[in-house]
């Protein structure tokens, strides 16, 4: 066998990924899949549509690559976490959208919970605040407002699962025994797993109302899931790994060992630091999850700031402002002025997450004159991303007691090298691009690729890491500290803007 495939299902779009055992892309293929917007704070996925998409981009890397199964080891999934689907068991329909994790339609659910114990109540539990972010109030908001389906469920005629469960479902033979399961990562970010034993909680599933018989197996990142079903392409290929897309993307950086960190800058931006078997408890406003677990070992653990909006400040720009017609030209229009003019964007669309955990807080622009242009715009926009992940680096340092010398960085967005000097500048230590950039994907090919020996071991996957590009800051401490004040400035003046 000579390649491992990964499907990267992210936010936007999903990729299949081949990869040869020198951790090199061979061939490729990506379909975009469309974004629903119900009402305003409602962000919906068809996961009909994102299962076709997979299948469609399956082939075309196969077809590109020109291979065929026979030379495939195995098949790993990265994903985007948090987004639910419940399906019909029986047919496979899915009884409503995949509610995204962006999606804010749950916060008077939340707002009641923590009204017993605030956000933090079941943060010992889980590792995660009470939040809309995550899984389980997007379970229940289906299973309330869709007719029938609490019935259903408890009658054993439903499925739930993040988008990883939906795929590996669907792949191994759906409705024709279908392998319904999850890995460890995508669990722990439900608010329904309890994090020490890596089981579902049933103090959980009771609180949310959420029948057990719903919920897939939950078991390692690197493990065998099942074998592909006959009519696909890839028939008979185990499945051998899955991993939310944030943790892929950690383990395609290499970042196997406790203080190892990546930041991903996608649709939106995801610091992680490895705490190797400990679960460190944040204090300053980050998520405690799973790293990644090995078949037969322990977990590892991580902390993690997720910002919500970052490269989707960006389609947005482009979609519903019009300022520039591809993605890729905000560079080109930022750079086009030396400065903001003194504009400040802070893009909480949906509300503030990691540090601040800010569900009112909303979306501004600051320091608008006459002088301000496009182009000024533009470069705040990008510098609104430099700003909050220097805010989630510097809450990891603080719970970890370390340093973090040099930001590793991956995502779509790394591309933009603007960004990543705007980025080491606002920082104020060097940022470092790997020669691969698409780590997610790479990342769920690792897992896979060590369940079946395709490679033997981490240290063999960290030899394959290779440095591409190193910007280094280029601003005084001075000039620094006085655009930080002005950014901190800017975020408090977006706090409380919904009642």
């Amino acid at each position: 066998m000579t390649y491992v495939v990964a499907i990267d299902q992210g936010t936007t779009s999903t990729r299949a990924m081949i990869v040869d055992v020198q951790g090199l892309p061979v061939a490729s293929g990506q379909l975009e899949h469309r974004q629903y917007f119900p009402q305003p704070g409602w962000v919906e996925h068809d996961a009909g549509e994102i299962w076709r998409n997979t299948r469609e981009v399956v082939g075309i890397a196969l077809s590109h690559a020109d291979i065929t199964r026979h030379e495939m080891a195995a098949v790993g999934i990265a994903n985007q976490r948090e987004t639910v689907v419940v399906w019909d068991r029986r047919t496979g329909e899915p009884i409503h959208r995949a509610i995204v994790w962006q999606d804010t339609r749950t916060q008077d659910y939340v707002d009641r919970l923590a009204k017993d114990g605030g956000t933090d109540r079941f943060k010992s539990l889980t590792g995660l605040p009470l939040a809309t972010y995550f899984s389980a109030t997007k379970i229940a908001w289906i299973l309330d407002h869709v007719a029938g389906a609490k019935e259903r469920a408890v009658r054993g005629e439903l499925l739930c699962g993040t988008i990883d469960t939906w795929l590996v479902w669907n792949l191994t033979g759906g409705p024709d025994g279908g392998v319904h399961a999850t890995d460890v990562t995508n669990a722990s970010r439900t608010l329904l797993m309890d994090i020490t034993t890596l089981q579902w909680s049933e103090e959980q599933l009771e609180l949310f109302d959420i029948p057990r018989v719903m919920l897939p197996e939950i078991k390692a990142s690197s493990a065998l899931y099942g074998s592909i079903e006959s009519s696909s392409l890839l028939r008979e290929v185990p499945i051998a790994g899955i991993l939310g897309d944030q943790q892929a993307a950690t383990f395609g950086q290499a970042a196997f060992d406790k203080g190892d960190s990546k930041n991903t800058y996608g649709t939106g931006n995801f610091l992680i630091v490895n705490t190797g078997d400990e679960l460190v408890a944040s204090r300053h406003g980050l998520i405690s999850t799973v790293a990644y677990q090995r078949e037969g070992q322990p977990p590892r653990y991580a902390l993690e700031g997720s910002i919500a909006v970052t490269g989707s400040l960006v389609q947005w720009l482009r979609d519903s402002l019009g300022l520039f017609e591809n993605a890729a030209d905000i560079e080109t229009l930022a750079m086009s002025v030396d400065d903001t003019g003194g504009v400040v964007m802070v893009p909480a669309f949906s509300g503030l997450y990691a540090p601040y955990w800010r569900p009112e807080a909303r979306g501004a622009i600051f320091g608008l004159t006459r002088y301000a242009t496009r182009a000024h715009i533009a470069r705040a926009a990008l510098e609104s991303v430099a700003f909050q992940s220097r805010e989630v680096i510097e809450a990891a340092q603080a719970d970890t007691h370390t340093s973090i010398p040099v930001l590793k960085v991956d995502g779509g967005m790394v591309a933009n090298e603007l960004l990543l000097q705007l980025q080491a500048d606002i920082w104020g230590k060097p940022v470092v691009r790997p020669r691969v950039m698409e780590t997610t994907a790479l990342g769920a090919a690792y897992a896979a690729g060590l369940t079946v020996g395709f490679w033997q071991d981490t240290e063999q996957l960290r030899g394959l890491w290779h440095e591409d590009s190193r910007w280094e800051p280029s601003i005084s401490i001075n000039d620094r500290a006085v655009r930080v004040a002005q950014w901190h400035k800017a975020v408090t003046r977006t706090f409380d803007w919904v009642e």
